[in-house]
C-alpha cells in the first residue's frame, strides 16, 4: 500500500521536496494509516523525497473517549519523534451556540486548527485522510442534494494547498493495512450510527448497490468522476481564456466585463465566468447559488437602461454603458 500512496502523490505532485506538512490525524484508521505511512516515505532513502511531518489533533469532546483518542495519536508521535499539536473544544457547546450542525462545526473548528498550525510552524500544505470510498459517498450525496458537473468530481486529490495521499485507496486496503501493521487504530462508534447521511450511504445504501446492482461501485463512479474531473478541467480551461477576453478593467472592490462579449457566450461558460468572477472579487463565492446566477445572466440579457442586482450582501452587479460592473461591497 505504501507504493500506491507513493504513485498517488507522484501522479498528482501532493508532496515536494522541501515541504512542511500538517497532518490532521484523529486516531481512527484512515488518520493513522495515513500517517504511519507518510512517515515511512520520509524516512525512505530510497524514495529521496524530503519533507517534514507536524500532526495536529482535534479533541471535539463529544465522546467519552475522546480523551483516550487523543492520548493515542500523541503517543504514536512521541515515539516515532513526531511534531504533535491538540486542542480540545466543545463542539457542541459551540454548535449550540453558534446554531449550527454539530457535524459542520467540527468541520469548521478541525480546519480553522490545521489553518492555525500552518502559520504558526510555516506549514505550506495540509494532509487530509479522505479515501476513494468517501470520495464516492461525497459524489452520491450531491446526486441525491441535486448537483451539476463540477459535483460529479467529488473530493480531489488537491486542492489549493490541501493534499489527500489515501484518495486512491479504498477502505478495505486500509483496514487490513491497519492490521497487518499492528497500529490498532481508534474506532468512532458515531460512525456506525445511521442517522447520519453520510453513515446511511456508507452501511446502507452502498451495500444494498453492490449486493442487488453492480459489486464494482466504487470503482464504477471513480471512473466516472475521473471523466467528469477532464471535462471540468477543459470547460474550465476555456472559461479563463473568454474571461481575458472579456474583461476590461480589474482592481481592487471591481471588476468590469464586456456586456455583448459575455453574451455572446454559451450559458454554461456565462455561469462559469459569473462564478469566476465574484471569486476574483471576493476571494471567494459563499452565498451564491444557482438562482443568483441565473438572475445575473437574465439581468445581463436584458441589456436596456441602468439595472443592478445584489445576490448577497457582499456583492453588487451593475449593467450600465454596455458593461457589467461587479462591485465588492465589503
Amino acid at each position: 500500500m505504501k507504493n500506491k500512496v507513493l504513485k498517488t502523490i507522484q501522479k498528482y505532485t501532493l508532496i515536494e521536496n522541501g515541504d512542511i506538512l500538517v497532518l490532521g490525524v484523529s486516531g481512527g484508521p484512515d488518520s493513522i494509516t495515513m500517517l504511519d505511512i507518510l512517515n515511512e516515505i520520509k524516512n525512505d532513502d530510497k524514495i529521496n523525497l524530503n519533507f517534514e511531518i507536524i500532526v495536529c489533533h482535534i479533541n471535539h469532546m463529544i465522546r467519552e473517549e475522546a480523551n483516550e483518542d487523543e492520548e493515542y495519536v500523541k503517543k504514536y508521535c512521541n515515539k516515532k519523534n513526531i511534531q504533535f499539536y491538540s486542542e480540545s473544544i466543545d463542539v457542541k457547546k459551540l454548535a449550540n451556540n453558534n446554531k449550527t450542525g454539530v457535524e459542520e462545526t467540527g468541520r469548521t473548528v478541525r480546519y480553522e486548527f490545521f489553518n492555525e498550525i500552518c502559520k504558526k510552524t510555516n506549514a505550506n500544505k495540509i494532509a487530509i485522510a479522505h479515501n476513494k470510498n468517501d470520495k464516492i459517498e461525497t459524489i452520491i450525496m450531491n446526486v441525491i442534494r441535486g448537483t451539476g458537473i463540477s459535483g460529479l468530481k467529488g473530493i480531489e486529490a488537491k486542492r489549493g494547498k490541501y493534499i489527500r495521499p489515501l484518495i486512491e485507496c479504498e477502505r478495505f486496503e486500509i483496514e487490513n493495512y491497519c492490521e497487518q501493521n499492528k497500529l490498532n487504530p481508534r474506532i468512532d462508534k458515531t460512525n456506525f450510527d445511521n442517522e447520519y447521511t453520510r453513515n446511511k450511504i456508507r452501511n446502507v445504501v452502498i451495500p444494498y448497490i453492490k449486493k442487488e446492482f453492480n459489486p464494482n461501485i466504487i470503482e464504477t463512479i471513480d471512473r466516472l468522476s475521473d471523466v467528469v474531473n477532464k471535462e471540468d478541467l477543459y470547460i474550465e480551461e476555456q472559461m479563463k481564456k473568454e474571461y481575458k477576453n472579456i474583461l476590461q478593467e480589474e482592481r481592487n472592490g471591481q471588476i468590469v466585463l464586456n456586456l455583448k462579449k459575455f453574451n455572446n457566450q454559451e450559458k454554461v461558460i456565462k455561469a462559469r465566468l459569473v462564478l469566476y468572477t465574484i471569486t476574483r472579487l471576493l476571494g471567494n463565492c459563499k452565498g451564491i447559488e444557482k438562482i443568483h446566477i441565473e438572475d445575473i445572466i437574465k439581468l445581463c440579457s436584458n441589456n436596456i437602461g441602468n439595472k443592478y442586482l445584489t445576490p448577497n450582501k457582499n456583492v453588487k452587479v451593475l449593467v450600465k454603458n454596455h458593461q457589467i460592473y461587479f462591485i465588492s461591497q465589503i
